[in-house]
């Protein structure tokens, strides 16, 4: 049983997955520079305007930890898990992740940045 709040975890998970958001954009746009493209601007604009938008929300999403006292650390990996530590005002759980699980959120917040937001 989690002493966590459902909207309390939701914001904790968001600090592990726009990380990852980030790193995903940042090498699509090295492949976007050397790639070659006939017009490859168009889309280095769109990559760095997600960007800067997903490290806009990364940096509320932190501001919100520090004023909840959350904290999460990453204990471990392997081929099908990962662990993280969520500390969540002086209490401390362990939860593990399937990692097919954390790559299609992050998919699915890639899709989210990329074009719905704008529908």
């Amino acid at each position: 049983m989690t002493r966590i709040p459902d909207n309390e975890r939701d914001i904790i998970e968001q600090s592990i997955y726009l990380p990852m958001v980030i790193i995903i954009l940042e090498r699509d746009r090295i492949i976007f520079e050397k790639g070659n493209f006939k017009l490859n601007q168009p889309y280095l604009n769109m990559i760095e305007e997600t960007i800067k938008v997903v490290q806009y929300e990364l940096k509320l999403v932190k501001q919100n930890m520090r004023e909840a006292k959350m904290k999460v650390h990453e204990l471990g990996r392997d081929s099908e898990f990962t662990s993280y530590l969520f500390i969540y005002k002086g209490f401390e759980e362990e939860h593990n992740y399937f990692n097919p699980r954390i790559r299609n959120k992050v998919n699915e917040l890639l899709e989210h940045y990329l074009y719905k937001r704008y529908q």
